[in-house]
């Protein structure tokens, strides 16, 4: 068994380098140190963890951690780039379904003894783990489902769902005070486990009642939840080391969920509470504002070599065909030959945060090119060509043009003020919104249809 000073120095050590791990992912040059830094802190938090336990159940523990880093590595090996949405969404919900696990198992642990005051403040650091867990289990499946397209990506709009969500609220309140006071064991189990399912009931309908085009938002939050829950779970357990993780999580997340609301125009409370994308216009009907303008692959090249400055937006359908690659090769071929081309990175790009630039780092495309929304939008004007590739609702200038639609007010890049657009789209499919996209229809805007990957290795050929 390792001593206790040792294990604490090496809590302190760990929790250094988890933040020298959040520094380094703030930047993109960095985020490579920064992640060897966070598995370095995880790697020294487990073994002293392990080791430091009185139990010493080392054969149980080995085997679960075998057999659940088999699965990891089997997992990670499996899931593609444009699948990390939905592999973030269950990672989040094993943090939840662990920490409801936990708070229920500490609570019924006998061994654990509390009198008086302690035994209050134990409650509710259990009843506060179990409740944020139970919230981030369901929800996390719900984000899941919608991002697999196993259920319609369109929110689920319950007639009274705030009073719904008021109630369930009220409910688990009181339970809690019942809870609090039950004293221990199993005395406050039925309010305990009452709380779970609706927790679980609100964390569900709490993410349904969001539109599929706002699930960056709600993965992020969803991380933030992660981490309170894992932050409820180390007081419950007395591990300082999981209180600073949890509070580094949950705090980081919070902070990316607020930008990303900033991104998107919309209330950072009401994500909190799950009205976010639950107003009534949120659904849209799919009009046409004229006819659109196609071009072959051969006139797009024509178009970027007579180009003096030329701007990418990539979406989602990029990193669906794969075509980060191919674009990385245009844009090399674009530089040699001295022409000004750049990237712009909307926030909510993809289907999670960093979805891009994680793509783009992939494909070795130099990071001082590529460029933020708030950094990219005066440039528009003075760009001679814009390539827009599988994105749809980031470049929709009804956000800004028509107040009723679904993402009114959402900031967007400005592509059409550029002297031409070309749309690299599949068929005329609305975006995840459901919003129809009034940039096709603009005398300026050409489309290029078919498969991304497809067409740039078609307009590097003509290059």
């Amino acid at each position: 068994m390792i001593p206790v000073g040792i294990i604490s120095a090496s809590y302190i050590g760990a929790s250094v380098l988890f933040i020298l791990s959040l520094s380094g992912l703030s930047n993109q040059e960095s985020a490579r140190r920064g992640n060897v830094f966070g598995m370095c802190g995880m790697a020294i938090a487990v073994i002293v963890t392990i080791f430091g336990n009185q139990d010493q159940n080392y054969l149980i523990i080995i085997g679960m951690m075998t057999a659940g880093g088999t699965i990891g590595a089997v997992v990670s090996r499996r899931v593609e780039v444009t699948a990390m949405p939905q592999l973030v969404a269950l990672l989040h919900c094993l943090v939840g379904l662990a920490a409801v696990a936990i708070g229920l198992a500490t609570y019924l642990d006998s061994t654990i003894q509390h009198h008086g005051a302690e035994q209050t403040i134990h409650n509710i650091e259990i009843y506060l783990g179990v409740l944020i867990g139970a919230v981030t289990f369901t929800g996390s499946i719900g984000a899941f489902a919608k991002l697999q397209a196993l259920i319609s990506s369109s929110p689920l709009l319950i007639p009274g769902r705030h009073a719904l969500n008021i109630v369930l609220a009220l409910i688990c309140i009181a339970l809690a005070f019942q809870f609090v006071i039950s004293g221990e064991a199993p005395t406050g189990l039925t309010p305990l486990l009452v709380m779970t399912c609706l927790a679980m009931i609100f964390g569900l309908h709490m993410v349904l009642a969001i539109g599929g085009a706002d699930m960056p938002v709600v993965i992020s939050m969803l991380n933030s939840y992660s981490g309170w829950a894992a932050t409820a779970t180390g007081f419950m357990l007395s591990n300082d080391l999981l209180i600073v993780i949890g509070a580094l999580v949950g705090s980081s997340g919070a902070i990316l969920s607020y930008v990303m609301c900033q991104a998107m125009n919309r209330s950072f409370i009401a994500v909190i509470l799950g009205g976010f994308g639950t107003s009534s216009n949120t659904t849209s009907t799919s009009t046409e504002h004229g006819e659109v303008t196609a071009l072959t692959a051969e006139e797009t090249g024509i178009l970027l070599q007579n180009a003096k400055t030329v701007i990418v937006v990539p979406g989602y359908g990029m990193a669906v065909a794969r075509a980060q690659h191919s674009v990385s090769s245009v844009i090399k071929v674009l530089r040699n030959n001295g022409v000004n081309a750049q990237f712009a990175i909307h926030p909510v790009a993809g289907r999670m945060p960093g979805h891009m630039n994680v793509l783009l780092a992939e494909a070795k495309v130099p990071y001082d090119i590529v460029l933020e929304m708030d950094e990219i939008n005066k440039y528009f004007p003075a760009t001679d060509v814009v390539l827009v590739i599988g994105a749809n609702d980031i470049v929709n200038p009804s956000a800004q043009e028509e107040p009723n639609s679904p993402i009114a007010g959402m900031p967007v890049l400005e592509v059409w003020k550029a002297g031409t657009v070309v749309v690299l789209k599949r068929s005329m499919a609305t975006g995840y919104a459901g919003v129809d996209n009034p940039l096709f229809y603009k005398d300026n805007t050409r489309m290029l249809f078919g498969d991304a990957k497809t067409s740039i290795d078609d307009v590097l050929k003509n290059m």
